[in-house]
């Protein structure tokens, strides 16, 4: 725990202006965010007596070590600067609002030749229109099958749009009325964009007109005795209608505006949004948050503005935003609202009549989604936080391990030898801190010593990153590298580590606090394995300098924990919340190992030696393989017969023929199920499913 007295900057030194600070750990790891009309005046309250701070403030400025901050010109620069720091370095004491479900939006794609209306969900695209978000996707659905009879927009994908324009006939919503059909030219591309507006037009609120339209030309077709005319029109009125009913009016005045509700209590707080437009409510969503830091209702608010508006433009920001409590100051966050819509926007605390009334309906929501939040997390917390005390008890540790690595080895029959390390953090899984390894220093099956180069590979990286950092002073025992680009998980050479592609990967951070691996250490290593390997996995610790990270290993006979020079394991009751921790860890890591151990297999068993022939494409190797039947009558042909197939010159054909000449044969492969020996170099579907009873 640091003393903030001893990275406390002079008074001189912090500039009194509008800026962003930023906390960071010993280690890097930007831990908290803020922003300030006064960078002096505030970050002097972080300084003061610890026994005046709030308990959450009092943790945060004892786990920073550094304290740094940037000066902007005006406070909406500095709350625009804030948004994006917080979702870039993930701090982990702001406030980080996380949604309790996934919402789907009904979206038209104006950005398309043919717009198309259908169900969405995660990021908005750009170009295309959002309407929501609701509750339940067949509630989308409902209201798009109704408005379909007057709006008959394309809903169909791209491939059986394009499969209609190729047969020229239209799918069964073209013959029933319920498509316009433009994949067979029954109507323009301006014609059906104009259509796919008007949906959007009538989604967004302007229905009155709309509907008063329809029903002039039903009395007209009437008064003409078009009776069939005047009927279609008197039932795409009901429909609509139908459709404006599923929300009811809950503004008269047909007012656009968000909602926000907040309930809360000591260590949580949940948030609530009703989307009205044309004075009725189109979408709901609220969000969860634990409290990490000492926030207050406005605070709260503010940060759920952020959350809502950070990446909305134009009219997703509505013209008024109704709130519980006003952020302080308001005018930054009234200004940054309105600069996202291009207009006024108006944010306030309702007063009085039916727009109070209804913020009264969010705020019993906001109530109940915290109520239901809290019945669902309570077990799971509670046996979580058991399982852990339950771990450290028998192992006998100081606290309880909040981080967990486990590794395990796999291979079959000594071929294809893979590690795989996954990390639990407060009892859950962080999968974005999955790592993947490959052995490559020796050959064959040994599992005690697979495992001591894997665990000195992951700690040795941590000490260099320790290095970089400036916490360590001497080098590494090797340079054991390892491939950083988190784009794809690439293979890479002997002494380096294969990396489970992730683009959210967590808290470790470089010097600019964005994330690295292999920075952050765990307070327990679990291998999967008895005594030898976990000797072995506490000898590469030792051999490192390492002595902080204690050690236990579970075997899968008897569910023994094992630990590092003992010569008894010690046995856990199987009723045990900490046994069954552990065997969800070592599951998961066993799971990871098999599934990359798999997909190496795959890959090589897919393999041939006509894959390096250069020119060869699919096509002709399929075509050699289909005449001779197999690779080992293909190495067996001479040039002259290899002409002899379809589509291959004499060069080409001298060119396999050296190819295959210059790879050695492979040993006949033996079906495992039946004891048949295989002709051909590769393994039937049959082979590969029997080798899989003797993967470890």
């Amino acid at each position: 725990m640091a003393d903030p007295s001893s990275y406390r900057p002079k008074p001189g030194q912090i500039p009194d202006s509008p800026g962003v600070y930023k906390f960071r750990d010993e280690h890097g790891r930007v831990i908290y965010v803020g922003k300030a009309k006064s960078l002096r005046q505030r970050l002097a309250n972080y300084f003061q007596d610890l026994a005046g701070l709030h308990p959450r403030t009092r943790t945060m400025v004892t786990t920073a070590a550094s304290v740094e901050w940037t000066v902007v010109s005006t406070e909406v620069e500095a709350l625009q600067l804030e948004y994006s720091w917080i979702k870039e370095f993930d701090p982990r004491f702001n406030v980080k609002y996380r949604d309790d479900k996934s919402y789907p939006y009904l979206a038209v794609t104006l950005n398309e030749e043919f717009p198309r209306v259908q169900v969405m969900r995660g990021a908005k695209k750009k170009g295309v229109r959002y309407f929501g978000p609701y509750g339940h996707a067949w509630a989308i659905r409902e209201t798009v099958d109704l408005m379909l009879r007057v709006f008959p927009v394309r809903t169909c994908s791209a491939g059986v749009f394009k499969r209609s324009a190729q047969i020229g006939r239209p799918c069964l919503l073209g013959y029933i009325g319920k498509c316009s059909a433009p994949c067979v030219g029954r109507v323009s591309p301006e014609e059906h964009h104009e259509l796919a507006e008007e949906f959007c037009d009538f989604m967004a609120g302007r229905t009155g007109a709309y509907i008063r339209r329809l029903e002039r030309g039903m009395q007209e077709a009437a008064e003409e005795m078009e009776y069939e005319r005047a009927a279609r029109l008197r039932d795409d009125i009901g429909a609509l209608k139908r459709a404006m009913e599923k929300s009811a009016v809950v503004l008269a005045d047909a007012t656009d505006a968000d909602l926000i509700a907040v309930a809360e209590d000591e260590l949580e707080a949940a948030v609530q949004i009703f989307h009205v437009r044309g004075g009725r409510v189109r979408g709901q969503r609220g969000w969860v948050t634990d409290k990490v830091e000492a926030v207050t209702t406005s605070g709260l608010v503010e940060h759920a503005l952020q959350q809502l508006y950070g990446e909305e433009r134009g009219d997703a920001v509505p013209k008024e935003v109704l709130v519980p409590a006003l952020p302080e100051p308001v005018e930054p966050v009234a200004q940054w609202l309105s600069e996202r819509r291009g207009s006024q926007v108006s944010l306030r605390i309702p007063q009085r009549g039916d727009k109070k009334d209804l913020m009264a309906t969010v705020g019993r929501n906001a109530q109940q989604a915290l109520g239901l939040h809290k019945t669902k997390r309570a077990s799971d917390l509670t046996t979580r936080s058991r399982a852990l005390e339950e771990i450290a008890g028998a192992l006998g540790l100081d606290a309880v391990p909040l981080r967990i690595e486990c590794f395990d080895i796999s291979h079959l029959q000594g071929d294809d030898v893979v590690a795989s390390m996954v990390v639990f953090e407060d009892g859950l899984a962080r999968k974005s801190e999955y790592r993947r390894f490959q052995i490559k220093s020796f050959q064959g099956q040994d599992d005690v010593r697979s495992m001591h180069e894997v665990i000195g590979r992951r700690f040795k990286r941590y000490l260099q990153e320790k290095q970089k950092s400036g916490e360590w002073t001497e080098e590494p025992a090797d340079d054991a590298r390892v491939d950083d680009n988190g784009a794809t998980a690439a293979t890479v050479t002997a002494g380096t580590d294969d990396l489970e592609p992730d683009p959210m990967a967590g808290r470790p951070t470089d010097e600019d606090g964005r994330p690295k691996r292999f920075a952050y250490p765990p307070q327990l290593v679990v291998v999967d394995g008895g005594a030898p390997q976990v000797a072995a996995a506490r000898r590469a610790l030792d051999e490192l300098g390492i002595d902080d990270v204690a050690v236990c290993g579970l075997a899968k006979r008897l569910e023994e924990v094992w630990l590092p020079e003992e010569d008894d394991p010690v046995v856990l009751p199987r009723s045990s919340e900490g046994l069954y921790l552990l065997q969800r860890v070592r599951d998961e890591a066993h799971r990871f190992a098999i599934a990359y151990q798999r997909s190496k297999r795959t890959k090589r068993l897919k393999s041939s030696p006509l894959d390096a022939v250069a020119g060869l494409g699919d096509t002709r190797r399929q075509a050699l393989l289909k005449h001779f039947g197999s690779l080992k009558r293909l190495r067996a042909a001479t040039v002259d017969e290899i002409c002899e197939v379809p589509g291959v010159g004499r060069k080409t054909a001298e060119t396999v023929a050296a190819a295959l000449a210059g790879a050695a044969p492979s040993a006949p492969a033996v079906n495992t199920a039946t004891g048949e020996i295989i002709e051909d170099d590769g393994a039937p579907p049959a082979a590969l499913s029997a080798e899989r009873g003797q993967e470890r």
